[in-house]
């Protein structure tokens, strides 16, 4: 690699001189822009607007648009884009993945290709992890676009949606001095999703901007679609929402059969078996498979004689769910419980994911063995992944103080490179070598003694854990050592910001799930100090980090460390790890036990090992590689959908917009089914006018789409689930599903042709009185709550229960 680095020379140091050059161009544009007063350089932006509807470019403008945004933001924040800070901006509006380490200021960043690629008038989204950081982010960079006229909306959860409200002059310069932690609400009024998406920015959550996506293509009234395109992306945090984030597709659910009730009688089964005799895991896998003797017993408790039986198939899906959630769903750790209720933890920011279920009744599994109320199974309406969902955009860019070493899984899924940008001070941090112990409960002890001897000198600590259940048993010990803490969790994530920022007051020690309170700055001092406060921490060594266990993903200690030593701030930053630790047990293998029980080490006593250092970090390549396998398997599955999904969902979109050629093809389809159907449809054509017919076979052609892409999507799960037995007879999965899922696909658009005939030759329209506008509208009357379906000679209709008896009477029959 070296080799070739000198032959074909370093790609990122071409790409910063390249971007070095356009910074000079900048920096010489700064007097002249300096001279403007307020309004010449706000109608900068009309002037901007005026070039590129003549024909210039966005890269045209950069330079000027660029320096006319650095002086915005000096004027409104008191902030001044380094010129490091323009490079990372230029790399963004290349559509790259920025690298630039934590107290960089990728906020402020952000602004300059933002306000560049909202000039097109195409909106502009601006994705954060979490909706604190959305609300923050829109109130605290908005004055910035504000000032030029352009509008910000911010998307939080679907009760909470803002526009920015540039008044409330009385708060500004506390805003100014607080608003890197705090949100002041009086510059966010309330507002409809509609007018945030319609606003030249859009800030948001990866979750509500997919989540919308599915909803828009779900609704059954062009009114209510909020989206209005894809254009440009700016994500901020980008390896958590692309990669650590992409194993969880997003599923916008309705309400499925009941199941029976077998949830708590599956529970029962679950805990009376054994690991090992009844059932094995497979902890990297996280899955479970019964025993011979296992489905004995369970068979025994059921009182069946094979539970493999088509009838009983189901039952081992429900017995394998409730083992699952016995086995591998630990409280505290992948959920909590409060009010009642299941609610996800998600493994990464350690926060609460509300809103979120499990799907395929593992979610009331979990309920069934926490004995809180079970709610009612769900079944999909419609998905999408996120990698899917994010190609949508025309251009897509990213920011992370951690991108490189997942540089290949965004070359790959994304297309998108990493370009590591200088800090604007040398990195001071000291990175020390791990500790190593025997067992956790010695770990814990000698975490609990360090950070008592750094409070007693007054350095701040943050101590970073992967789980709750970890956070409040290294809280115990801490209590116990007599140091005063405060902890920040999934249970109390309101505040984690404001607690974050004040993380670096002398004698402050905070301990944060993995990375709770992302995106907050620590300062040196507290938020805001006095210079003196500031040095005196300083003076102690600056902000000492510390690891309670090494992640999965080098990322996410990578980030950890990142907290310390910000802007070329002093800090140090150290793991604690035992051989109890889940990446030991797992991928460490009795290698690192042999050499650490050779060195005759008792409990309390540590090891720094380079050696076991190394084989750490090379666990956590393999665990990476395996999880970037996992993430492939979704795509490459979800690849199959994906092209069924655009098509379909674009006719669904012709559809609701009433596209005259959509209709058009469609009717002509209908006509070609039978003649019987053919002549009843002409028929009604004939009786009503042409926005009662259109009206009644969008509406049909709707309700059709739907039922039958959510039966598409429940068929494809099965099918993907199965294909995996086809492995025994050597054939590849993924194959057999591309073959099975283009079969289900053409059979769905046969199906589509034939229902939407059949009801539009049968189906009564009923006259709706719209109160609002006075007026009569046709809709088409099939609902399951005052109609039943009935057969005669293989012939199916769908009629209303008022009239069934005369069909009853007439020789039909009524279909269960």
């Amino acid at each position: 690699m070296k080799l070739l680095k000198k032959i074909f020379g370093d790609e990122n140091q071409k790409k910063l001189k390249e971007a070095q050059k356009i910074v000079e161009t900048i920096n010489g544009l700064e007097e002249s822009i300096k001279n403007l007063d307020d309004s010449a350089l706000a109608e900068k932006t009309n002037e901007f607007k005026s070039r590129l509807e003549k024909g210039e470019s966005l890269d045209d403008i950069l330079p000027e648009a660029f320096a006319v945004i650095r002086e915005t933001a000096w004027r409104t924040l008191g902030q001044r884009h380094y010129d490091v800070q323009l490079i990372g901006g230029m790399m963004l509006h290349w559509g790259h993945i920025a690298e630039m380490r934590t107290g960089e200021g990728k906020t402020l960043v952000s602004t300059l290709p933002t306000y560049l690629n909202a000039l097109e008038g195409k909106g502009v989204h601006v994705v954060t992890v979490n909706d604190y950081l959305a609300r923050r982010d829109a109130q605290w960079m908005g004055q910035v676009f504000a000032f030029h006229g352009l509008s910000i909306g911010v998307i939080n959860d679907q009760n909470q949606s803002f526009l920015y409200d540039a008044g409330h002059q009385e708060v500004d310069e506390e805003r100014d001095e607080l608003g890197s932690f705090k949100v002041f609400y009086e510059f966010l009024k309330p507002s409809s999703r509609k007018s945030c998406y319609e606003a030249d920015i859009t800030y948001g959550t990866n979750n509500q901007f997919g989540f919308d996506y599915l909803r828009d293509h779900t609704a059954q009234n062009k009114n209510t679609v909020v989206q209005r395109g894809h254009h440009y992306v700016v994500i901020d945090e980008v390896d958590s929402i692309l990669i650590d984030e992409a194993r969880v597709p997003l599923i916008l659910s309705t309400a499925a059969d009941n199941a029976e009730g077998l949830y708590t009688a599956m529970n029962t089964i679950a805990g009376s078996m054994t690991e090992g005799p009844d059932y094995e895991i497979d902890e990297k896998l996280r899955a479970v498979s019964i025993s011979d003797q296992g489905i004995v017993k369970a068979e025994k408790a059921l009182k069946i004689k094979n539970i493999y039986t088509q009838e009983n198939i189901k039952l081992v899906h429900h017995l394998e769910t409730a083992l699952k959630a016995k086995a591998i769903f630990q409280k505290d750790r992948d959920y909590v419980v409060q009010n009642n209720e299941v609610l996800i933890v998600d493994q990464f920011t350690g926060r609460l994911q509300e809103g979120r279920r499990y799907s395929d009744g593992l979610h009331q599994a979990l309920e069934a063995k926490e004995r809180v109320p079970i709610q009612q199974e769900s079944k999909t309406l419609a998905s999408i992944t996120y990698q899917n969902y994010f190609k949508f955009y025309e251009k897509i860019s990213g920011m992370t103080g951690t991108g490189k070493t997942s540089e290949e899984e965004f070359q790959k899924v994304y297309g998108l490179d990493v370009y590591v940008i200088p800090t604007h001070r040398p990195i001071a941090r000291i990175d020390q070598t791990d500790l190593i112990y025997q067992n956790e409960e010695a770990k814990f002890k000698a975490i609990a003694q360090k950070v008592k001897e750094k409070q007693d000198k007054g350095q701040p600590v943050l101590i970073g854990t992967v789980s709750v259940e970890k956070n409040e048993l290294l809280s115990a010990f801490l209590k116990q050592a007599g140091v005063k803490h405060q902890a920040l969790n999934a249970k109390n994530h309101e505040s984690e910001g404001e607690i974050i920022a004040q993380a670096g007051k002398p004698g402050s020690v905070v301990i944060a799930t993995n990375m709770a309170g992302r995106g907050v700055d620590i300062k040196l001092g507290g938020n805001p100090c006095t210079p003196e406060e500031e040095q005196e921490v300083k003076d102690l060594g600056g902000l000492f980090v510390l690891g309670t266990e090494r992640h999965d993903a080098r990322r996410i200690d990578d980030q950890l460390r990142g907290r310390a030593g910000r802007q070329g701030d002093v800090g140090e930053t150290q793991f604690y790890v035992s051989l109890d630790d889940p990446i030991m047990k797992i991928f460490g293998g009795d290698r690192i036990k042999g050499i650490v029980t050779s060195l005759g080490l008792k409990d309390d006593e540590a090891i720094q090992n380079k050696m076991i250092s190394r084989q750490l970090e090379n666990a956590q390549e393999k665990v990476e590689g395996f999880h970037f396998d996992g993430r492939k398997a979704i795509l490459d599955y979800d690849n199959v959908l994906s092209y069924q999904r655009d098509t379909v969902y674009e006719r669904r979109q012709n559809i609701l917009m009433e596209d005259p050629e959509t209709l058009k093809e469609i009717e002509s389809n209908i006509m070609t089914v039978s003649d019987d159907f053919s002549e009843r449809i002409s028929k009604k054509k004939e009786e009503l006018t042409e926005e009662q017919y259109t009206n009644a076979l969008r509406q049909i052609a709707l309700y059709v789409t739907d039922q039958l892409w959510m039966q598409h999507l429940q068929v494809m799960d099965y099918t993907r689930q199965s294909v995996n037995l086809r492995a025994y007879g050597q054939r590849d999965p993924l194959v057999e599903y591309k073959k099975e899922g283009l079969r289900l696909y053409q059979e769905m658009g046969t199906m589509f042709t034939n229902k939407v005939a059949e009801l539009l030759a049968h189906v009564e329209i009923q006259k709706v009185t719209n109160t609002s506008e006075s007026e009569e509208k046709d809709t088409p009357n099939f609902s399951k709550n005052d109609s039943v379906q009935i057969i005669k000679d293989g012939e199916v209709r769908q009629v209303k229960k008022k009239k069934l008896q005369t069909y009853l009477d007439a020789g039909w029959q009524e279909r269960k």
